[in-house]
């Protein structure tokens, strides 16, 4: 009997914002798979599911993706994570693959997911939503991202100055994501615009490490990755 492969939204951070299913789904899963950083470092999922599991409790699958674009590179690394997880269904184990915020949501789920799809077709898949740091983000904030016919965009950030005006000239709140990289030219873009004022920048949102940012004062900053911008106009 095969068993299944969930993919598991743990939230952004908070331990208690994960949902009552994705705690019933790791709890009853054979195996917990996650993303695996470096041999000293644990993954920001892997994190914030300690707060519920110890290590030791149950078994962990750590699956190596590395940080590049090269196909060269990706690709075999990516069907050697789908064997390992197929490895484990095939044996008749659930597998519980866990991510920050939302799978489906800018995840390293979403890849694993389809590489599943073409090499081992057969596979059961499961999807548990969780909480998107951009909803986290909103709530830690007290800020709305959208009311009455207002139109709200979620953007991946990027050194394309005329692309990121558009998307705020063209919606009325916009979620940046992965902003960290182009801090200083949203920062730009901002004085530009008035908005300055109407900008909001979060690191790790929910989580202990939390950092609501004074926007006026990032030029130049260094901000890890798990950072967002909210701007409403």
């Amino acid at each position: 009997m095969t068993g299944t492969l969930y993919g598991i939204g743990v939230g952004p951070g908070d331990p208690e914002l994960m949902t009552v299913k994705a705690y019933r789904r790791l709890k009853e899963a054979d195996v917990i798979a996650y993303p695996k950083k470096g041999r000293q470092s644990k993954s920001y999922a892997e994190q914030i599911i300690d707060a519920y599991f110890a290590p030791e409790e149950k078994r962990r699958l750590g699956l190596h993706f590395p940080m590049t674009k090269d196909v060269a590179v990706l690709e075999p690394k990516w069907n050697e994570a789908a064997d390992a997880i197929w490895a484990e269904l095939s044996a008749g184990r659930d597998v519980a693959f866990v991510t920050e915020g939302d799978p489906l949501l800018y995840s390293t789920f979403i890849h694993l997911m389809h590489v599943m799809e073409r090499r081992y077709p057969d596979a059961p898949i499961e999807v548990v939503p969780g909480v998107s740091s951009a909803n986290a983000a909103a709530a830690r904030l007290r800020l709305p991202l959208a009311d009455g016919d207002e139109q709200v965009a979620i953007v991946p950030a990027r050194d394309d100055y005329e692309a990121m005006k558009a998307a705020i000239l063209a919606h009325d709140c916009v979620i940046f994501f992965k902003v960290a990289k182009v801090i200083d030219l949203m920062i730009r873009l901002l004085r530009e615009l008035d908005l300055l004022h109407r900008a909001a920048v979060v690191t790790k949102v929910t989580s202990g490490e939390e950092v609501v940012w004074k926007v006026e004062e990032l030029d130049g900053a260094e901000l890890e990755y798990l950072t967002l911008m909210v701007v409403r106009k």
